[in-house]
């Protein structure tokens, strides 16, 4: 039996004060003895269920009444149900002996996770040489052999379902009149996959939305993105993302750096927490910006006017501009690990950005640069929605049933929750 918790009111008390100031406000209607059904030896009046479904009904339409019940459930989330508390001192003295155990998982997880970090640190030097090969394609310094490039496109099966359809007559002509067109016009041949990154970053909303007009020309200079993992046993674990620029005429350096460290063992203060290993910070770099060049800034000209001698003068002043490159210069914390809410929320967007070039977008970035990686996140999303629409639309077509017996669905009745 569940013990009281003299911090939890009862729910009706809202309904008590809704209705108490509706009959202030209104005039109460006599009930009549006799007609309403009334006892008139006891002189006890007897309510009819239908009035008081209808009296419910309108307590539960009034806004503020249900403005009041909402407040007072607001109150009762978190707090637990003093069943715990109320148990036997012994039972208690064995639940402490299960967080103990507990902690021990949860290290013992921790050492799982350091071994998939080893994992990594392996197979990282085996996909490099499939990156380096990516570059090198990518920027034009080779170009891929035939057999490289076998793989089947929608063009040429599109060309096989029109050669099926057409005529032996019509193929011919057909393949006449293409030859001379190709012939005639001489093919275009750039080096390497033009904006090859620039692209993968419109692509993705994510990255979208940080990427201005003005960062577009640097980023098209952007030849490479790696991820370097820290070396097994080292602590903190972590990682850096390096992008390689070819030289351009924005900035000096050839690559610059974001480096976050992750923490991948249990918090002694908060143990229960641990769900493997966690960014926890992150620095970025320096851009050594060519003069005049530096788009995460901008001058702007006030015009300043004296109060006494009304004279006025132009004052300019540097501020922050939007820009990729911002990401380069994460917000500072301070050592204590104190921060404001808006610094919270940059941090937390940058750790899933970082997050998801190491673990979507450096892996996979042909399918990003085409769009299928895209297409794909949104399927498994809309694949979601329906579900939770279809799984909503079935317990209404259920409870709206007359004929529907939930023993018989494999679910327990309302009526059987355990107390």
């Amino acid at each position: 039996m569940m013990a009281d918790n003299p911090d939890i009111k009862p729910v009706e008390t809202a309904v008590d004060i809704e209705m108490g100031n509706k009959n202030e406000e209104e005039s109460v209607e006599e009930l009549d003895l006799e007609e309403g059904g009334g006892d008139a030896n006891t002189g006890k009046a007897v309510i009819d269920a239908s009035k008081v479904g209808d009296i419910t009904s309108q307590v539960m339409q009034n806004p503020g009444v249900l403005a009041a019940l909402q407040d007072r459930l607001d109150g009762l989330v978190g707090r637990g149900s003093g069943y715990v508390d109320s148990l036997p001192k012994v039972v208690k003295r064995r639940i402490k002996a299960l967080k103990n155990l507990q902690v021990k998982y949860a290290k013992t997880e921790a050492k799982f996770y350091e071994e998939v970090h080893e994992l990594e640190c392996k197979y990282a030097s085996l996909y490099q040489g499939l990156y380096d090969k990516r570059k090198e394609i990518v920027i034009g310094s080779i170009e891929p052999t035939d057999s490289d490039c076998e793989w089947p496109s929608s063009d040429e099966e599109d060309e096989d379902e029109e050669k099926e359809l057409l005529a032996d007559e019509l193929k011919k002509k057909a393949a006449i009149e293409d030859k001379e067109k190709e012939d005639d016009k001489e093919e275009e041949n750039p080096t390497g996959i033009p904006e090859f990154w620039l692209t993968i970053f419109k692509n993705v909303n994510m990255l979208s939305e940080m990427v201005q007009d003005h960062d577009e020309p640097i980023l098209s200079h952007l030849d490479d993105i790696l991820v370097k993992f820290s070396e097994p046993g080292q602590t903190p674990m972590g990682f850096t993302l390096e992008y390689i620029f070819s030289p351009n005429d924005y900035f000096t350096n050839k690559v610059l750096t974001k480096q976050y460290t992750m923490r991948a063992e249990p918090d002694e203060t908060d143990p229960f927490s641990f769900e493997g290993p966690e960014i926890i910070s992150c620095t970025g770099c320096t851009v050594d910006w060519k003069k005049g060049k530096n788009v995460t800034v901008k001058v702007i000209k006030k015009k300043q006017k004296h109060k006494g001698r009304g004279t006025t003068r132009t004052v300019t002043k540097t501020i922050q501009n939007d820009s990729f490159f911002n990401f380069f210069n994460p917000p500072q914390v301070a050592d204590d690990g104190d921060m404001d809410e808006e610094t919270e929320i940059l941090l937390a967007a940058d750790f899933e950005i970082g997050h998801f070039f190491r673990e979507r977008i450096i892996p996979k970035a042909v399918l990003y640069f085409t769009g299928e990686a895209i297409e794909e996140d949104d399927e498994y999303e809309e694949e979601g929605e329906e579900e939770d629409a279809e799984g909503e639309e079935g317990d209404e077509e259920d409870e709206n049933d007359p004929d529907f017996d939930p023993s018989k669905d494999g679910q327990k009745p309302a009526e059987c929750k355990q107390q």
